[in-house]
């Protein structure tokens, strides 16, 4: 009977004779292996055949959400044929429902028929391909399995994603996904994304937050021709309160009161809302496009502010499209996109400083509403 445990420091020769003998290229060097074996958000296990190491899964979890990816499996071409991988496989899910994950991802080379019908006999569906994914230009396929029989459902069609280019752009790469999903034909470029953090950003030099004004992205979206609606839970100037220089502190306020005073000129796109868990759920079953605000400290342990799609909530979760895919170096487009993370989970995200700001911009087409 083969047995599936945790991979251990003596198991790293058997790892790297499995990858060799598996793997022509895109191949985990030993160094990799050795991070991939101790405690993280991961999780390697290796399959013995008689007491044979014969293959490994390693799993990721993306900390703070409910979505797990297999990251990659291999099994030794000399025990193929004998349900090995399955049995791998399948003891990568019940690892990421024991982590209580939603969604099991992969990616998956397009010319490699066998492990795709293992996928698709399990039950993964293919949601969207990756062209030049892999070292030879080699397309990937991505698939996605519902992990939880009771809750969520596959991506029939993926959000359209964007990932930030620098720092401080989450807030315009946020809200050009949304534009994005609403209008196909809104164009979304490293130009734009930059143009509208110009548009929208409150810093004084090397002073602030270094990112976007709600107010300022509400008027980006509304002077492109969407209809914004900006919730927040207090007035005055955000993300002010760790800017020590009075100087400094002016030149910030005197930029929030223009775009205070442009959104004047657009009733109905500002409104102070105490934000509750209450008011929370109800705006976002209300919209079906919302950027939102929120603390990383969740996702990676740093505090900054942050700015992320929601592309859809549900009853018990919302599912966010982050910008930012800088976390982790094992970590792809795959584990930033579409996110489930548990609605309680998510307010409690989605406020940041000692003020606890919470705002939310609902974006839809013009004359929706």
């Amino acid at each position: 009977m083969p047995l599936i445990r945790t991979a251990a420091k003596d198991d790293l020769d058997a790892l790297e004779a499995i990858e060799k003998r598996c793997f022509s290229g895109d191949k985990l060097s030993r160094r990799s292996f050795k991070s991939l074996i101790k405690p993280g958000a991961h999780s390697t296990s290796i399959i013995l055949s008689n007491g044979v190491a014969s293959g490994y899964s390693i799993v990721l979890f993306r900390t703070g959400t409910s979505l797990a990816r297999l990251y990659s499996i291999a099994l030794d071409p000399d025990f193929r044929g004998q349900g090995l991988a399955q049995q791998l496989l399948m003891h990568a899910e019940t690892q990421a429902r024991d982590r209580d994950c939603l969604f099991m991802r992969l990616e998956v080379r397009v010319d490699n028929p066998v492990a795709i019908a293992l996928y698709e006999k399990l039950g993964y569906v293919a949601f969207d391909r990756i062209d030049d994914y892999y070292e030879d230009g080699c397309t990937a396929l991505r698939f996605e399995k519902p992990l939880q029989a009771e809750i969520g459902s596959v991506i029939t069609e993926p959000p359209v994603y964007y990932r930030q280019t620098t720092e401080f752009t989450c807030g315009p790469a946020a809200l050009m996904m949304a534009m994005r999903n609403i209008d196909s034909n809104y164009p979304i470029s490293r130009r734009e994304e930059l143009q509208i953090w110009r548009e929208a950003t409150t810093i004084f030099m090397t002073t602030g937050h270094g990112g976007s004004s709600p107010h300022g992205l509400a008027l980006a979206a509304l002077k492109r021709g969407f209809e914004a609606r900006l919730y927040i839970n207090r007035s005055g100037t955000p993300f002010i309160d760790s800017v020590r220089s009075e100087e400094k502190r002016e030149v910030i306020e005197l930029v929030h009161q223009d775009f205070s005073e442009q959104l004047q000129h657009y009733p109905g796109s500002h409104e102070i809302n105490a934000l509750g868990p209450g008011q929370f759920r109800e705006i976002l079953d209300r919209h079906d496009h919302v950027i939102a605000l929120i603390s990383t400290w969740a996702l990676n342990r740093n505090r900054a502010p942050h700015w992320v799609y929601v592309s859809k909530s549900d009853a018990q979760f919302v599912y966010i499209s982050d910008p930012d895919t800088n976390d982790s170096r094992w970590q792809s487009e795959t584990d930033f996109m579409h996110v489930p993370i548990s609605i309680n989970a998510f307010t409690t995200m989605a406020s940041f400083g000692r003020n606890r700001l919470r705002c939310l911009l609902a974006i839809h087409p013009k004359n929706s509403e």
